[in-house]
């Protein structure tokens, strides 16, 4: 018998622009369950609903109606602040989630502070510049030579990189990666997934990730989903999922555009 899921979101609806002319409904009773330990890729079309999905967890965007259930607490009116206590994400911008004119070690000191009282102040600082050397050398970019360079005057990878550091530093509860290798080259974008597996299998997370790339889909994760008008439409896991073909799933999305 599986364990109770970590997230369950239940009945979800989001409006946009309600009472409008323009009101558009983005997440249409959505539900989904996420146990601990999941790595599920997400994919779907434009307008399908993946980034308002992962906004609708955060707390960026507040849902019409419905539950979300963080172990079975519904956390749907918490502010993104509180929830960011315990959620970490990436986004498809390196320039966002840092600080571009402090270091690299500046913005790793800030992310593991976050959720304590805020405070200004970088004391400690150098307590835990041993860590982030080890941190930072689990990236293969040359990262942990750079503790104490301002972030602005990285690579776009090396920031990439270090924004997936921030979010995983306190081992969230829950890892929202929204096409974080995306805006990065092919050869910086596999290192950076690679690299993202690794530690996401190694330190047990629990992983939602939205991807264009079929083929990162197939490979990463336990768990594949498509979003199609604001529902999850396909869910598939384990040795399912490892038998799936991307000819199979280009076909899918192919039946959603001729209905």
């Amino acid at each position: 018998m599986q364990n109770k899921p970590i997230l369950s979101l239940k009945n979800i609806v989001t409006t946009v622009n309600a009472g409008t002319p323009s009101e558009n409904i983005i997440l249409n009773n959505l539900n989904l369950d996420v146990h601990r330990g999941d790595f599920i890729t997400v994919l779907g079309s434009n307008g399908a609903g993946k980034s308002t999905l992962f906004n609708t967890i955060a707390g960026n965007l507040a849902i019409t109606s419905g539950q979300i259930l963080l172990n079975e607490k519904d956390i749907a009116k918490e502010t993104v602040e509180k929830r960011a206590r315990y959620l970490g994400r990436v986004f498809q911008d390196p320039k966002m989630g840092t600080a571009p004119r402090m270091t690299v070690a500046e913005n790793l000191n800030l992310a593991l502070r976050r959720g304590s009282s805020r405070n200004l102040t970088l004391r400690h600082l150098n307590k835990h510049k041993s860590h982030f050397k080890e941190l930072t050398s689990t990236m293969s970019n040359g990262l942990n030579t750079k503790l104490d360079v301002a972030t602005e005057n990285l690579s776009g990878g090396q920031r990439q990189a270090l924004s997936f550091l921030m979010a995983i530093i306190q081992k969230p509860k829950l890892l929202l990666l929204d096409e974080h290798t995306a805006a990065l080259d092919p050869k910086t974008s596999f290192q950076l997934m690679e690299e993202t597996n690794k530690i996401i299998s190694e330190q047990h997370l629990t992983c939602l990730m939205i991807t264009h790339h079929l083929d990162d889909a197939l490979k990463y994760g336990n768990r594949l989903i498509i979003l199609d008008k604001g529902k999850v439409i396909f869910d598939v896991a384990g040795p399912e999922k490892e038998k799936l073909t991307k000819e199979q799933l280009l076909s899918f999305f192919n039946d959603l555009v001729e209905v």
